[in-house]
């Protein structure tokens, strides 16, 4: 018993595998590639306040702004045997409240009002090296001697939420959006991981965007984050994230709007109770090289099953 009771413990270091709340190319998901046993499910409930010069759909060309969007998250994950490799199935979805104050060319100040369902998001990941598809034993012994994992994942945002095509600002995007990543982590010591991931952001056409039609380009995302580990379930990291891209077309007008931005913050997991967690997140970030800033406090519990 006090065997099992231990292997449940240890096994909350899955909740590394921390389900990213933004569908955004500014995300930060320590641990994405980080494995667990397989049949393992995780359910996800959160909540995420993002402030400061930032609106929901974080792709489109719209700066000096001033925001504060309060939004609820609620996600589920599977992890299953593929090929004899650990690969995971996550669906994942968000309730956004916001508001927007923005000051028009000729000072006019314009304030929006936002709320209703976000786009879903559906992910599949597979880890490629360095992690079979394991049963619990098995995850218990990669704990005590980790070794290098290489793994890649494709998202797919849907046009699922909330859009009012005769608003600049919305919940939705009115758009599909796929991103591309390919995932490492190196083991620097029994208990310090680095993990990096290049992925690519690509964006279909919103054919209803102020009556015209917005293209835009990929855009490019590198993120890291050196994650300590103090022992079985609780685990803490520093995050780091730069993307490059998603210049616009908007009505056939290509726009001067390249985005480079970047993002920093730390992530810490809390198990208690055997097979429950709580994650506290938080991050800073700056816009196109300038003083025009956001902050983002994400708080989630998390059930493993």
């Amino acid at each position: 018993m006090v065997m099992m009771n231990s292997a449940c413990c240890i096994l909350l270091i899955f909740v590394a595998l921390v389900i990213p709340f933004d569908s955004g190319a500014q995300e930060l998901s320590p641990r994405a590639y980080w494995p667990s046993p397989i049949g393992t499910h995780v359910l996800t409930l959160g909540y995420s306040y993002a402030s400061g010069d930032v609106v929901p759909d974080r792709s489109l060309p719209i700066t000096g702004v001033d925001s504060s969007i309060n939004s609820l998250h609620i996600g589920y994950r599977y992890t299953l045997d593929l090929w004899g490799r650990t690969a995971n199935i996550t669906i994942e979805g968000p309730y956004t409240d916001g508001n927007t104050v923005g000051t028009h060319e000729e000072g006019l100040v314009r304030e929006r009002e936002y709320r209703g369902v976000g786009d879903l998001a559906a992910t599949f990941s597979i880890n490629i090296l360095g992690a079979p598809a394991m049963t619990r034993p098995e995850f218990v012994r990669l704990l005590e001697s980790p070794r290098p994992i290489l793994g890649v994942s494709l998202k797919l945002v849907a046009p699922t939420g909330n859009y009012e095509s005769d608003r600049l600002i919305n919940v939705g995007a009115n758009r599909w959006a796929v991103k591309a990543e390919l995932g490492y982590i190196a083991s620097l010591a029994p208990k310090w991981l680095l993990e990096a991931s290049l992925g690519g952001w690509f964006f279909a056409d919103n054919n209803d965007f102020l009556s015209m039609v917005k293209e835009q380009n990929p855009v490019i995302s590198l993120q890291g984050h050196l994650i300590h580990r103090f022992r079985p379930g609780l685990w803490a990291s520093l995050d780091v994230s730069v993307y490059r891209g998603g210049r616009s077309t908007i009505g056939g007008q290509r726009l001067d709007d390249l985005q480079r931005d970047s993002k920093i913050g730390a992530t810490v997991v809390f198990p208690f109770a055997s097979k429950h967690a709580v994650k506290l997140g938080y991050s800073i970030g700056s816009l196109n090289d300038s003083d025009e800033s956001f902050r983002t406090f994400v708080m989630s519990y998390q059930r493993l099953y």
